[in-house]
C-alpha cells in the first residue's frame, strides 16, 4: 500500500482503519469477524490502525490488542487519553482529564490491553481546559523518554493548544474532522499544521456514510444511531447536502469510481501528509475504500467541487454534544 509520512518522520500506510464500530459499549456479535478484517487490512498493506480508551471503556482496545498481537512489529497502533474514565472500573465519569497522573494511570491500561510495550501514537483526545497544555505534552515527552510512546498527537485541538504542546514536544499528527462536508480546519488548523510540520488524519472522511451515497430522504435512523441527533442529518438538511453527493457521484463516473472513492481521494488530494481514517465493519466497505488509493483527481475535478460552491446544511453534532467535548 501506499505510504505517507506525517510528521517528524513517521511514515505510515495512506489510509488508516479505525476500530471504533468494533466492541464499542458492547460485546458485538461480530467479533471473531472483525479481528479478521483488522488482519486482512494487515495483509492488503495497511499499517495504522486507530482506537481509544474511551470506546467501551476499554472493549475496543482489548479489540484491536488480541487482533493486532500476531502482526504487531508490522503495525502503528494509535489509541488516546484524556476523557475522565476511572482505571479501576472502566466506568466514564463524563468531562475530560488529562491530568499527568491519570495520564500515567491510562497510558499502563492502554499498553495491557493492547498487548504490547509501546504506544507509537498517543493522542491526547480532547483538550483539557484545567490542565495546561504544557503539563500534558510534558507528561507524553516523559512516556516517549521512558519507550512506552514513540510519537505524540493530538485531537480536534484548536491552532493555540497544538502550537503550545509543539514547543514542549513535537506533535506529529493532529487528528480532526476533515471532509468535503467539514472544511472549517482549512481557515486556521491546516496552515498552522502546515507550518509546523504537523501530519493530519482526518476522521468522518465519509461523513458518518452520507458522503458514501448510501443515504437519502429515504433512510431512518435507529434512535441509538448517532446521526439520528445530528442536525446534519435532518431531512431539511438532508435534501439540501445531497447536491454534494451528486457533484461526487458525476466526478466518479468520469473515473469509474464510487461517490465514497472520490470523497477520499479528494482528503489525498489536498496535502501530501494527509492521512484519511475511516472506519468500516464490512470486507466490501474496506476493498471500496482502499480502492481510493486508485483514484487519482485531476485539476479540472477539483475545480469543479471548488466553484460548484455547495453550502452544507446543519451542525455537525448538537449543541450540547459539542459543549461536551469543549468544540
Amino acid at each position: 500500500m501506499i505510504k505517507r509520512t506525517l510528521g517528524q518522520g513517521l511514515e505510515v500506510s495512506a489510509l488508516s482503519l479505525g476500530a471504533m464500530g468494533y466492541g464499542k459499549a458492547r460485546e458485538l456479535p461480530d467479533r471473531a469477524e472483525m479481528i479478521d478484517l483488522l488482519r486482512t487490512a494487515v495483509e492488503r498493506g495497511m499499517d495504522f490502525f486507530d482506537t481509544a480508551e474511551v470506546y467501551g471503556p476499554w472493549t475496543n482496545e482489548e479489540m484491536v490488542g488480541e487482533a493486532l498481537a500476531p502482526v504487531r512489529d508490522k503495525v502503528k497502533i494509535a489509541t488516546k487519553f484524556g476523557w475522565d474514565i476511572d482505571q479501576e472500573t472502566g466506568k466514564h465519569r463524563g468531562g475530560v482529564n488529562s491530568k499527568p497522573a491519570q495520564i500515567r494511570r491510562a497510558i499502563e491500561g492502554s499498553l495491557k490491553r493492547l498487548r504490547t510495550d509501546h504506544i507509537d501514537l498517543y493522542y491526547q483526545h480532547r483538550v483539557d481546559p484545567d490542565v495546561p497544555m504544557e503539563d500534558v505534552a510534558g507528561t507524553v515527552r516523559e512516556l516517549i523518554a521512558e519507550g512506552k510512546v514513540r510519537w505524540f498527537g493530538l485531537s480536534e485541538a484548536g491552532a493555540q493548544s497544538i502550537r503550545r504542546a509543539h514547543a514542549v514536544q513535537p506533535v506529529t499528527a493532529l487528528q480532526s474532522e476533515y471532509s468535503l462536508w467539514t472544511r472549517e480546519p482549512e481557515t486556521e488548523i491546516i496552515p498552522t499544521i502546515e507550518e509546523l510540520g504537523i501530519g493530519l488524519v482526518p476522521f468522518s472522511p465519509l461523513g458518518k456514510g452520507f458522503l458514501t451515497g448510501k443515504i437519502d430522504l429515504n433512510t431512518t435512523f435507529d434512535s441509538s444511531d448517532i446521526r439520528a441527533g445530528i442536525p446534519r442529518f435532518s431531512e431539511e438538511a438532508r435534501l439540501a447536502n445531497l447536491k454534494l453527493v451528486e457533484l461526487t457521484g458525476k466526478i466518479g463516473e468520469k473515473h469509474g469510481a464510487t461517490p465514497a472513492q472520490v470523497a477520499l481521494a479528494w482528503l489525498l488530494a489536498q496535502k501530501p501528509w494527509i492521512v484519511p481514517l475511516f472506519g468500516t465493519r464490512k470486507f466490501e466497505r474496506f476493498e471500496e475504500n482502499i480502492g481510493a488509493l486508485n483514484v487519482t483527481l485531476d485539476k479540472a475535478d477539483l475545480d469543479e467541487i471548488e466553484q460548484t460552491n455547495i453550502v452544507i446544511q446543519g451542525a455537525r453534532y448538537p449543541e450540547e454534544m459539542l459543549r461536551r467535548s469543549g468544540l
